[in-house]
């Protein structure tokens, strides 16, 4: 099946997903959703692409949805921010995201700075502030400019509950 929605070789699909134990799941990946007080959103320039996307990963095991959201904003951007509520799950496959091996679910956390200090981290290669109108080339495969508008949906109070595909 996985062949199929991702058009790569089934040889190549056992290599990278041999399963042992239990039923394959949906990986899960968490987005920080950061403005500063010029409305402009928090972005990590990703050293795997060169591309730009919200600080964010794969969730890790012993880690809560709201801690991964705090670690990955000050791994990749050096700033300590408190999350405080779900703005969005996406599911992948309803994005405008390139193929992949695997099928993700991604959430995005409504976070909040202490401060606006920020600086990269050993993923990223710059952080900075963009407004909505001034997005720099992103790295699809972790985030896409229509999911990004709805943060600003969220923050400008144009959507107040969270948006689940």
């Amino acid at each position: 099946m996985l062949a199929l929605v991702t058009n790569l070789s089934p040889e190549t699909i056992r290599m990278a997903t041999p399963e042992k134990n239990g039923y394959r799941t949906p990986k899960v990946d968490v987005r920080c959703v950061v403005f500063n007080d010029r409305d402009e959103i928090l972005m990590v320039k990703e050293r795997v692409d060169s591309h730009w996307s919200l600080p964010g990963g794969w969730c890790d095991v012993g880690y809560t949805p709201r801690e991964v959201a705090e670690k990955e904003a000050f791994e990749e951007a050096g700033i300590r921010v408190r999350a405080t509520r779900v703005l969005a799950i996406f599911d992948k496959k309803c994005h405008d995201h390139p193929e992949d091996l695997y099928y993700s679910y991604k959430i995005f956390m409504e976070c909040e700075a202490g401060n606006y200090e920020i600086s990269t981290g050993m993923e990223t290669l710059d952080v900075d502030f963009f407004p909505q109108d001034g997005y720099p080339e992103l790295s699809t495969p972790r985030n896409t400019a229509e999911q990004i508008d709805r943060m600003f949906d969220f923050h400008y109070g144009r959507i107040t509950w969270p948006v689940v595909d």
